[in-house]
């Protein structure tokens, strides 16, 4: 009888650890799903987006937003959003990923009234 209690108690240890890593599977993929749906639901003006926005964003995280407002602030409007990839940490595999989610329209600087 002891011994059964004995190797009740191994198959329960044995089995703890795949249990664990069951649940912590669920919550990665609960996580990653979560995540996906709270993509943007109107593209983000690269030109115009403000850290929020572009923390919203698919794969971008706060360093990545804040890289990518220092960069246009040092070389200017992007003309294109293929300008994206020159921002680093941004490649062509996370650029494909966020294309569908950006736009790039010129900003303007004065307040709609024609110039003359």
């Amino acid at each position: 009888m002891r011994a059964l209690f004995i190797v009740l108690a191994l198959v329960s240890i044995a089995a703890l650890p795949a249990a664990a890593q069951q649940n912590a599977s669920t919550r990665s993929s609960r996580s990653t799903s979560s995540r996906a749906a709270a993509a943007p639901s109107a593209p983000v003006n690269l030109n115009t987006a403000t850290q929020a926005q572009l923390e919203s964003l698919p794969g971008i995280g706060p360093k990545a937003a804040q890289r990518i407002l220092e960069y246009r602030q040092k070389n200017g409007q992007f003309k294109k959003i293929e300008d994206l990839m020159n921002v680093k940490g941004v490649g062509e595999k996370s650029f494909l990923k966020l294309k569908p989610y950006l736009t790039v329209t010129e900003k303007t600087e004065h307040s709609g009234a024609p110039q003359r």
